[in-house]
């Protein structure tokens, strides 16, 4: 069932500038709408729009970073009809604007990352601890954070960079249902289609964090593979660096 969904996301890989519809995407795979539906939510943990539209993003970035064209004209190479709703959820997703983002990654030293949304900061907190490991590859470090999607987009309720594999710790993780992030780049992994990056990745959630309760759970990140959904937050270290002078 798997290959049939992958038919799909290459569908959506090579159609991200179009109008894309639910119906086309399940007839590629040769199921019926709601099997389609179901089955790839269960492959890949999102549905098919937010798939869609992690791929447009994961497009716009690129071209941010190895082209000078405008931000109107990558919103529009990139399916969006208007410019300043592709802004607005490209700043949501990566949690930096378009402009912000090339700036940043170009070594500008005026542009931070936030480590923790502010409106996520609670005075109650719970902690989300335990291990980390990765089968047969070097790593670099780890970036480990609850994030409140599936997708790792947006702002982190908490995060930490862990050296090398083995314990890790998230504090202050606000009280609520939150999905564990961990990416890393790996040391002579091929590239997979579709990612800039030989990245190492893993997901686990939804998870429960309770006030003043601490949660243990281990990650283990392997080889990102088609069935993830783009990277969308902007890692500094882990995001390719600018081509375009």
């Amino acid at each position: 069932m798997e290959h049939l969904i992958e038919r799909a996301v290459v569908a959506i890989y090579e159609r991200y500038s179009e109008p894309i519809h639910l119906e086309e995407l399940a007839r590629t795979a040769m199921l019926s709408k709601f099997h389609f539906l179901r089955v790839f939510r269960c492959v890949t943990g999102v549905t098919p729009g937010r798939f869609l539209s992690a791929v447009r993003l994961q497009e716009a970035k690129r071209l941010l970073l190895t082209t000078s064209f405008n931000v109107a004209y990558i919103s529009a190479q990139v399916g969006y009809s208007g410019t300043g709703t592709f802004t607005r959820r490209f700043t949501e997703s990566v949690g930096l604007s378009p402009t912000q983002y090339r700036k940043m990654s170009r070594g500008d030293p005026s542009i931070q990352m936030k480590r923790a949304a502010p409106h996520l900061m609670s005075k109650v907190s719970g902690s989300v601890s335990g291990t980390i490991d990765a089968v047969g590859v070097t790593l670099s470090s780890i970036y480990i954070g609850a994030f409140d999607s599936p997708i790792l987009q947006g702002h982190p309720a908490a995060s930490v960079d862990v050296p090398e594999p083995g314990t890790f710790r998230l504090d202050s993780v606000p009280p609520g249902t939150w999905y564990i992030h961990a990416v890393a780049h790996g040391s002579d992994l091929p590239t997979a289609p579709y990612c800039d990056e030989p990245l190492l990745v893993d997901t686990v959630g939804p998870v429960i964090v309770r006030p003043n309760r601490q949660l243990d759970l281990d990650v283990t990140v392997r080889p990102l593979d088609w069935s993830r959904p783009p990277i969308l937050f902007a890692l500094p270290g882990l995001d390719p660096v600018p081509t375009a002078t």
